[in-house]
């Protein structure tokens, strides 16, 4: 008796039983097309989150935060631009690297990128010391020629750990016989699983000193590594870095190297979001249908409610307050079950997988094992936004229909 009078009387038609058996299956078709299509666009939503996430991490497990190259052919006072990075409270380490193309012979041959890495200082810029499979970072040892391989790159080469193979670096010797390629024998000491098959497949990581030597690049390096606190501070620093920094270097980001990339990411997850909203749409629309039917069968206590002083307005608000609970405890109930699902779906995944003794996911066609999701708020607050908006627009034709109703014309026949 305490609540405004269109908000009681349209909560008391959703506790009456309805005479119309038919209205009452519409309705509750309702409200479970709005639950299904809010847990299929959260846990859908989820899963590619939870795929651009695992990539981004993959990726920048090999991949710094930021890079500075010398602008010529390498980056002359490396030493000075590694303290003036390590200046900023952003930089979480940084490292110099020797990086060259070229080819590896072993059982066979196989096109690779040559890094030559400080073992000590790497630590502090990559996750490759913790992606070791066989062997250790601490191997690459100056004077030694060993080479660490991705576990991609071993395999198309037919090598294994303590095996021999030839790299013939893109970098030219000038003899009296001509233009040779500089060589050199190295042995595998390691073997790396960073989980992205570009750097599986195509990194090859020896020790500075050793790349140095046998590029003949005494003291230089191609360039610096540096790894921040928050990779999403990279932009910032890379265009502080290009003001600040002691000598003359190209400055590059993981954001802008890999622009391309996470935007299609990000499109392909805006589509999916506009093509699943689809589904509340629908079950909006059956909304409509059965707001639309009950106005038709509540004809004659629309005109008994407008007699008794009830205004049009008021009538109005009846069906949208009837309307909107409707969608309410759909979009409620679809939320919760959304985010359990999307927070269980892994194990969900892997209980299916035992069940039918087959991998839904293979890793050796997708290299991820499982399914990854990642429940943001953001993503859960947009979905519900979408679907209550959805719902009340649905609301809002039956409930014009109502407040049209002409009182006489309704009890002419009663």
């Amino acid at each position: 008796m305490f609540q405004p009078l269109p908000l009681a009387i349209g909560l008391r038609y959703l506790r009456a039983k309805r005479r119309n058996r038919f209205i009452s299956f519409i309705s509750a078709a309702s409200i479970l097309g709005i639950i299904i299509g809010v847990i299929a666009l959260i846990t859908t939503i989820a899963v590619m989150s939870g795929f651009q996430r695992e990539i981004r991490d993959r990726l920048l497990g090999s991949v710094a935060h930021v890079t500075v190259e010398g602008t010529r052919a390498g980056l002359d006072g490396w030493r000075e631009v590694i303290a003036a990075v390590e200046a900023d409270p952003r930089v979480a380490g940084a490292a110099p690297y020797v990086r060259r193309e070229g080819l590896l012979s072993g059982g066979r041959t196989h096109a690779a990128l040559v890094m030559g890495i400080d073992p000590a200082s790497e630590r502090a810029v990559s996750e490759l010391a913790h992606r070791m499979r066989e062997g250790r970072i601490e191997d690459l040892r100056d004077g030694e020629f060993n080479v660490l391989l991705g576990d991609q790159l071993a395999l198309e080469l037919g090598v294994q750990v303590g095996d021999r193979i030839n790299a013939t670096l893109n970098e030219f010797s000038s003899t009296p016989l001509g233009a040779i390629p500089r060589s050199k024998r190295f042995t595998v000491a390691g073997i790396f699983s960073m989980g992205e098959y570009t750097a599986d497949s195509t990194f090859a990581f020896v020790a500075l000193g050793d790349a140095q030597r046998l590029l003949r690049l005494g003291d230089g390096v191609t360039g610096v590594r540096i790894k921040l606190d928050d990779l999403w501070d990279a932009s910032a620093v890379s265009n502080d870095l290009l003001r600040s920094l002691p000598v003359e270097a190209r400055v590059s980001d993981w954001m802008r190297d890999n622009r391309n990339f996470f935007s299609a990411l990000s499109m392909e997850r805006t589509v999916m979001f506009i093509l699943l909203s689809l589904v509340i749409a629908i079950a909006a629309f059956n909304l409509v249908s059965s707001l639309v039917m009950l106005v038709q069968d509540k004809q004659a206590d629309i005109a008994i409610l407008r007699t008794l002083g009830l205004t049009p307005r008021q009538v109005m608000a009846v069906f949208i307050v009837q309307g909107s609970v409707i969608g309410v405890v759909g979009t409620l109930v679809g939320v919760v079950a959304g985010v359990l699902l999307s927070l269980n779906l892994g194990a969900l995944v892997k209980t299916i997988e035992g069940w039918t003794g087959r991998e839904l996911m293979p890793s050796d066609v997708y290299f991820i094992s499982g399914v990854p999701t990642a429940v943001y708020p953001s993503d859960v607050a947009s979905v519900a936004v979408v679907a209550l908006s959805l719902c009340f627009l649905a609301t809002l034709y039956p409930a014009w229909r109502a407040s049209r109703t002409d009182p006489a014309s309704a009890l002419r026949y009663e």
